[in-house]
């Protein structure tokens, strides 16, 4: 029995340490990227990976029980509430961007398929 609970912990631990793994790149990305909606990516990615890890850790180092079935819960919500949160947070950034062109271009769907042949035709 004592063997069992070594490699439940040793699962555990694994899973702690990748989520905080996700963490430290998630820090790296926030302060590596300079426009808002790359730092926010960072973010956001890193928070769902980071804490659905560090979470099913803990899932697995508490045993299979009512606890375990809460923090199951709360995964399953953070993975739908972060990305809808950092969606409408880019939302907000793209509408209210002073200097868009600083950042990204527009093109009309016509001019994106030509480019498109463009380069298909340049690859041939």
């Amino acid at each position: 029995m004592a063997a069992i609970e070594w490699i439940r912990f040793l699962i555990g631990a694994f899973l702690l340490l990748c989520g905080m793994a996700m963490f430290l790149l998630e820090v790296f990305g926030v302060f590596h990227f300079k426009y808002v909606l790359n730092r926010m990516h960072a973010a956001a990615m890193g928070d769902t990976l980071g804490i659905g890890f560090s979470l099913l850790g803990l899932i697995v180092m508490s045993g299979f029980n009512f606890t375990s079935l809460k923090l199951l819960c709360v995964i399953v919500f953070l993975w739908f509430a972060s990305p809808v949160s950092s969606h409408l947070i880019a939302r907000l950034e793209v509408s209210t961007d002073d200097e868009p062109e600083k950042h990204y271009r527009r093109m009309p769907l016509k001019e994106l398929e030509k480019e498109l042949a463009q380069k298909k035709e340049g690859e041939e």
